[in-house]
């Protein structure tokens, strides 16, 4: 696992093995973040990164130079990590928090450009985040969340659902706030 582009590209990621995180791949990065430099500047963008697991997506996001990286996941080791590496490189942007995606996202009020989600593959709650990220209107105008899920999972009955992308297993699944807006 690495630091695909950015101030910190090449930089290997050596998270500890006991976390109960499945990192997103290198390849399904590169092809995420290839499609989002065609779509977002991400140059001070701020991002949440739900299930953040390793940090993987909230480093990568951080070195390409966005502002603010709010990172959510319950696994304290999986935080420590991220904290320790955006403290090692300066990614004075990246701020932590320990706690359920969901009752964050119920008490959150402030909007993002981008949200990106990575929740465990046997979570039956995947298709409550587009519904309440929504709801909660946590989007910026022009916002972006993307979901990374099976590619069995099909998450396209939401009004806001742009396109799934799969690459072998994995999935991410777009939605865009205008398009929910425009419904």
């Amino acid at each position: 696992m690495r630091v695909i582009g950015g101030k910190l590209r090449g930089l290997r990621l050596n998270p500890p093995n006991n976390l109960p995180a499945r990192p997103t791949t290198d390849l399904a990065k590169e092809a995420l973040f290839n499609i989002l430099q065609n779509q977002i500047d991400l140059e001070e963008i701020r991002v949440l990164d739900l299930f953040s697991g390793t940090g993987n997506l909230s480093l990568e996001f951080s070195s390409r130079g966005a502002s603010l990286v709010t990172a959510i996941d319950r696994n304290i080791n999986g935080l420590n990590f991220l904290k320790d590496m955006a403290k090692k490189h300066g990614l004075e942007g990246i701020k932590t928090y320990r706690a359920d995606v969901f009752k964050f996202l119920e008490m959150e009020t402030e909007q993002y450009g981008v949200i990106f989600a990575d929740p465990p593959y046997d979570l039956n709650r995947i298709p409550e985040i587009a519904k309440v990220v929504f709801e909660k209107d946590l989007l910026l105008p022009d916002g972006l969340l993307i979901i990374e899920h099976q590619s069995m999972q099909n998450l396209s009955n939401h009004p806001a659902f742009v396109e799934q992308r799969k690459y072998g297993h994995s999935s991410f699944s777009f939605f865009k706030k205008g398009l929910a807006a425009a419904e």
